[in-house]
């Protein structure tokens, strides 16, 4: 019977490693998916804004020689609408796509993800069309992929927490406290570090944007990959978008220790008063038990 037993866990850990992988597989060809559709249905419509972008200059700066109010109007317009198609008004038509595969991929993550930075955004109706039923079916494989990814970080600190809690480990338990508490220290600490150091900006605003986007608040104001002065490397955002997820699934775990401590916390305090009226009634019935008593059948 132990034996059969054996088996069968074995086979059901075999099912669960199986099904793990098959998450992982299908949630990063549903990110690959989408970043090849948004870059087909997206990128020449951004290459027609742009090169159109860069005509109105050209007439701008040849037909207007004294810039009056209502050419300064018109051109502001002009520079709005090639924002919102997501063409930098800076440099020249030889910036990079901004649906390219890495870029796509990335705008991608953020969609799944329920981030939405607004900076970018489809503009054909093609790809609004896709992004709706994109997001529709690719937020509940998220939720289910950061779940399943914390289930698996959460089983290896419950089992490494159960070895260091064994007797006569307790050096090892508090070296073992100490290690994690700076490896999460160091993951807290060091991604606005990389990001400060390539976009440029300081520390504070990159652990701004690290916990701005880790907490899906996503206001845009900071976005990676996005200054058109500056050389990236191809696989720039999508590495962060996998960074994104990863740092999710953590953070996650940190909100859910968060709301279960601030869940006992209030608990403690609002049953606070009751708990001193059972006492009360605890010591009463003690007084009382030499008396009779009555038995009530349950």
């Amino acid at each position: 019977r132990s034996r059969s037993s054996s088996m069968a866990l074995l086979t059901l850990h075999r099912q669960q490693i199986s099904w793990t992988l098959l998450l992982v597989l299908g949630y990063l060809f549903y990110l690959l998916l989408g970043a090849m559709v948004f870059q087909l249905l997206e990128k020449q419509a951004e290459a027609h804004s742009r090169d159109q972008f860069q005509l109105e200059k050209l007439k701008f700066l040849q037909n207007y020689t004294c810039l009056d109010r209502q050419a300064l109007e018109q051109f502001v317009q002009v520079l709005m609408e090639a924002r919102e198609k997501g063409v930098n008004p800076e440099g020249n038509s030889t910036n990079p796509s901004n649906w390219d595969f890495g870029n796509s991929f990335f705008f991608a993550g953020t969609v799944v993800t329920t981030i939405g930075y607004g900076n970018l955004a489809p503009s054909t109706v093609a790809g609004q069309v896709f992004c709706v039923f994109y997001a529709l079916f690719g937020v509940p494989l998220n939720l289910a992929f950061l779940n399943q990814l914390g289930k698996g970080l959460n089983a290896h600190l419950i089992t490494l927490e159960r070895w260091v809690h064994k007797s006569g480990r307790v050096q090892v338990q508090c070296q073992f406290v100490i290690n994690f508490h700076c490896v999460k220290t160091a993951e807290s600490l060091f991604p606005p570090l990389v990001f400060s150091y390539v976009e440029g900006w300081s520390y504070g605003e990159g652990f701004y944007f690290t916990f701005i986007t880790l907490s899906t608040i996503g206001f845009g104001d900071y976005v990676v990959g996005t200054d058109p002065n500056k050389h990236y490397i191809p696989v720039y955002r999508s590495l962060t978008a996998i960074w994104i997820v990863f740092g999710l699934a953590w953070l996650a775990l940190v909100f859910n220790v968060g709301a279960d401590m601030m869940e006992k916390f209030l608990q403690l305090k609002w049953h606070k008063p009751d708990l001193g009226l059972a006492e009360g009634a605890a010591t009463k019935l003690e007084e009382e038990s030499d008396g009779p008593s009555i038995h009530i059948p349950g």
